[in-house]
């Protein structure tokens, strides 16, 4: 072994603070970086003036938006709410007559994925400035993307929660004692009495039909139809089924679509846990942004703002769903009956019992909606 000499020790402290002026450096470079890029992409985005972003139909979530980003930005908004297919329908369509009109897109898992495979999807990673956002330490399970089985990186998905929402009884027609099991919904007494959002396009109706053919089976599906299913692409109609006693179980309602009718105090209650359980959901917690958008720096803006802390903790408040950051307060979602998967989950658990993100859309959603579009006419 070498002897220290006070030569030697001289040498390792001098390479040593080193180092350490180096890292100070290279830290204060990469500040003065994000912070030169964000400057400037604020100064293009006024420039630019506006944003188009296709977002879930809520208006409360519109209206909360506008309030919160106009002002700040200075940055005019078009906020069009609708459900996830019908503006990617748009989306698409627009894109093919070579119509720019939209920046950005948030719906949900399996909403988007078709913009992606025609190369209507612009890479998203490029786009995340801020430390906050773009630090994985910040995000619950480090940054998930929706399109995870390639090496792409187009589609955020920034929610997830614990169970899929959607299993609701009017409780005047139903006890939660006679629905603890997926099998009971096959009780005769309950035929012409199930509603169901239509699983054959993407949405909440889709994920829970999803879960039941991967944990049950298509016989158990085909029974399922031979109550007289009532399927409809209408959240609203179903809602109002439900209110008025139509229907005594309706499944893939949003509870952003049942929220008028739970203040206004209808006999509508969520089922307590299934004992088969429920797959992990990432709600309307999917992000994207359009191939060559018209306002190109408005949309890099809000996609920044949006998934800081302050975007975050507006559309938990807005949507109640489960976001991923680790720095916004989830637990009082459980008042409405929503668990964060980031409360009572760990990673690989969130992982193992998911339906969504690109592996299960492949493997799980899409032979599921294809048996639905054969039986359901």
């Amino acid at each position: 072994m070498l002897a220290l000499t006070p030569k030697r020790r001289r040498f390792i402290w001098v390479g040593l603070g080193g180092l350490l002026l180096w890292a100070s450096f290279g830290g204060a470079l990469a500040q003065v970086d994000w912070r030169k890029e964000w400057e400037r992409s604020l100064r293009e985005a006024k420039r630019e003036g506006k944003i188009v972003v296709g977002i879930p139909a809520r208006a409360e979530l519109r209206k909360q938006l506008e309030a919160a980003f106009k002002p700040k930005f200075r940055i005019d908004m078009e906020l069009l709410t609708a459900r996830g297919p019908q503006n990617a329908s748009r989306i698409a369509a627009e894109y093919k007559a070579g119509v720019k009109y939209f920046d950005l897109f948030i719906g949900g898992s399996g909403t988007f994925e078709s913009l992606v495979e025609s190369g209507m999807v612009e890479p998203l990673d490029t786009m995340l400035i801020l430390p906050e956002v773009k630090e994985a330490k910040n995000w619950w399970g480090g940054h998930i993307w929706e399109d995870n089985v390639s090496t792409n990186r187009f589609l955020y998905s920034f929610i997830a929660d614990a169970g899929t929402g959607g299993f609701w009884y009017n409780t005047t027609l139903a006890k939660p004692e006679e629905l603890r099991s997926l099998d009971e919904f096959l009780n005769p007494k309950w035929k012409g009495k199930v509603g169901f959002l239509d699983p054959r396009t993407p949405g909440s109706g889709q994920s829970i039909w999803s879960f039941l053919w991967d944990v049950k089976g298509e016989s158990y599906l085909r029974k399922l139809i031979e109550q007289d299913l009532f399927v409809s692409r209408d959240q609203r109609q179903l809602a109002d089924a439900l209110a008025k006693g139509k229907l005594a179980i309706a499944l893939g309602v949003s509870f952003y679509t049942l929220e008028g009718f739970l203040v206004a105090n209808l006999p509508i209650k969520e089922l307590p846990s299934l004992k088969e359980g429920a797959p992990s959901s990432n709600g309307s917690g999917v992000i994207g942004i359009v191939k060559n958008p018209p306002h190109p720096n408005a949309a890099k803006v809000f996609v920044n703002w949006l998934l800081s802390k302050e975007g975050q903790e507006l559309y938990v408040k807005v949507m109640h769903q489960s976001t991923r950051r680790l720095d916004v307060d989830t637990k009082w979602l459980q008042e409405f009956g929503v668990q964060a998967a980031k409360d009572v989950l760990t990673v690989e658990q969130y992982h193992k019992v998911r339906n969504h993100l690109e592996d299960k859309y492949t493997r799980v959603r899409l032979p599921s909606a294809k048996f639905a579009e054969q039986i359901l006419k």
